[in-house]
């Protein structure tokens, strides 16, 4: 019987290793990976079971990791049309096009299980880099998964680049390109509580998303500094989008306690809650104001025009794919170690959207 491989073996395993494993021809593991020959259940169950035991990589693109390719960048996005992230996937993109190198978008529907999937599914693909974009969940095995996964592309030539999310724990071979997501809560809410606001109606978004969880703790951290009571019964979350916004003020209006205020994890959201306000009939920001968080074309576009946090998307998007090249062309084209972690600064835009509340009604 063949030893067992250990993470001590010298570079990724091969399809002699699988077939080894397996106990079969390598003639038998190319047919079950290319899937063009009919194959029995029972032989495609014990190649796939040893091909995901060893990571083993199909390296349709060796040819290209080895550099005689051209490099393929994989961006993974919660939503095509989510304007935030499509900013960073553009500049990404712009990066990566004055390269003349190739990149690929694919979405995740907000579901974990398929982000693992499809970032699975890159590095057996052999793209050069998976982008990874948004919040991270805050779960401890879709945790753990993620760090095997960036182990395993970093032992085929790829890496990972998370975007606008924390590093991944241990010491996983990831880059990270963060934003001060928690500094810009705290000081859009802030901006809030100097205006004389007290009853603030705070959206952050998902709960089991670590953005959120980081905007939701940086508004916390505003109101202990200004030794204001921070009402958990006014937190209200749900996903980042218009429709939340919405529903969550008009339950709010109905049900819940009364506020002047309005912090949303989104310009989207806010969009929704301002959508709210209107048709009961209140103002913005004459009855109740209303900031957002991202400064997309819409925070400007509304009306009244919104105040926001700005965070620099594109430029994120750039830095990320700078951290790759520099990695494949450079001194840093190396394996191991625990990857980069840039973090770009946010700040609050200021537009016409907040009025202290005894100017209000």
């Amino acid at each position: 019987m063949s030893q067992r491989r250990t993470s001590a073996d010298a570079g990724p395993a091969t399809i002699r290793d699988v077939a080894e494993r397996a106990g079969v021809s390598v003639a038998s593991v190319s047919r079950v990976l290319s899937g063009n020959y009919p194959v029995s259940d029972d032989l495609r169950r014990r190649v796939m079971k040893v091909v995901r035991e060893l990571d083993y990589v199909t390296n349709a693109h060796a040819r290209s990791l080895a550099g005689g390719g051209t490099p393929t960048v994989a961006i993974l996005i919660n939503h095509i049309t989510g304007a935030a992230f499509a900013h960073v996937a553009k500049g990404v993109e712009g990066a990566a096009s004055l390269r003349g190198w190739l990149t690929l978008v694919g979405t995740t529907g907000d579901d974990p299980e398929r982000e693992l999937a499809l970032v699975n599914l890159m590095r057996r693909q052999g793209v050069t880099a998976v982008v990874l974009l948004g919040g991270a969940y805050d779960f401890e095995e879709y945790q753990l998964r993620m760090a095997r996964f960036a182990r395993s592309l970093d032992s085929a030539g790829s890496h990972l680049v998370l975007v606008g999310r924390p590093a991944l724990k241990g010491d996983a071979p990831a880059t990270t390109v963060d934003y001060d997501n928690e500094g810009g809560a705290y000081a859009m809410a802030s901006h809030l509580l100097s205006a004389g606001h007290r009853h603030v109606l705070v959206l952050p978004g998902p709960a089991e998303l670590t953005t959120a969880q980081g905007r939701l703790n940086g508004a916390h951290r505003a109101f202990e500094a200004y030794g204001v009571p921070f009402r958990q019964d006014m937190v209200h979350h749900g996903p980042y989008d218009f429709e939340h916004g919405l529903r969550a003020v008009e339950h709010s209006l109905e049900q819940g306690p009364p506020f002047t205020a309005i912090l949303a994890g989104t310009d989207v959201v806010a969009a929704g809650a301002m959508q709210a306000l209107r048709s009961a009939g209140l103002r913005v920001p004459e009855d109740i104001s209303v900031v957002g968080y991202d400064d997309i074309p819409l925070a400007s576009q509304l009306t009244p025009k919104l105040t926001t946090v700005h965070v620099p998307y594109e430029e994120m998007g750039r830095v990320a794919l700078r951290a790759v090249a520099d990695r494949r062309e450079g001194g840093a084209g190396r394996r191991g170690g625990d990857g980069d972690q840039f973090v770009l600064g946010t700040h609050v835009v200021v537009r016409q959207s907040v009025r202290p509340p005894e100017r209000q009604g």
